[in-house]
């Protein structure tokens, strides 16, 4: 990515939205475009300045992050961040289903705030770590099995995508993944890419969500 990592931000607390731009602002290389402070303005500022990422409070008035999320991925007009202070439930469930491609608590120090919003803009998901694996696993656990139009769209994968899908159901950024297959890190997220159209799927997440479905072997450590 050349120049800064545009962001929109959308809370509809006043302190909470201006304590994040002032995080995010004081980053190099990041620059925030726009605040909202609830959802439908989220996406209209997106469809008018296509920010790389949209960093979305889940409780919104108007329209909530959930449908905000859904609106924005639908037309791919960012990557959303999503932000909650509730820990693996509905909202989360909601957020994934909706396609956003980063999941991240509130009480996330500015760091780690910091560190999700570049981990989108390269084009990786985010979840915060200490609930990765087991929000994918509950989640695989509560959602309807693969269909069988997806199983069939599984298996027009390349052999090397169906490793890389199956990294994904680990949790593993592409950098993991570069290194677990032996690849370039650029080779792994233009698979991941591939993987995204072939499948018809909104994010990263929700391939991983797809390979605990479906029971991947996961690739040996080249």
């Amino acid at each position: 990515m050349t120049g800064p990592i545009r962001v929109l931000l959308a809370d509809d607390q006043p302190a909470v939205r201006a304590g994040l731009g002032l995080i995010l602002a004081a980053a190099p290389g990041i620059e925030v475009v726009a605040e909202a402070d609830d959802g439908a303005e989220a996406v209209r500022l997106c469809r008018s300045l296509r920010p790389d990422v949209a960093v979305l409070d889940v409780r919104m008035p108007r329209l909530d992050g959930i449908s905000a999320t859904r609106a924005i991925v639908a037309d791919r007009l960012a990557d959303v961040l999503v932000l909650t202070t509730f820990d693996l439930d509905e909202y989360v469930f909601g957020a994934l289903r909706a396609g956003a491609a980063g999941f991240l608590l509130k009480d996330t120090d500015a760091d780690g705030l910091v560190a999700a919003v570049r981990t989108l803009a390269r084009g990786e998901g985010f979840i915060a770590p200490a609930v990765t694996r087991r929000l994918i696993t509950a989640f695989a656990a509560t959602a309807p099995a693969a269909s069988a139009v997806t199983r069939a769209a599984v298996d027009t994968l390349t052999p090397r995508e169906r490793d890389v899908l199956a990294c994904l159901g680990l949790g593993l950024s592409n950098q993991q993944i570069a290194d677990r297959l032996a690849t370039a890190e650029s080779t792994t997220k233009t698979h991941v890419s591939r993987i995204l159209a072939k499948l018809d799927l909104r994010s990263r997440v929700q391939a991983a969500i797809l390979a605990q479905e479906l029971g991947l072997p996961a690739p040996p450590p080249a």
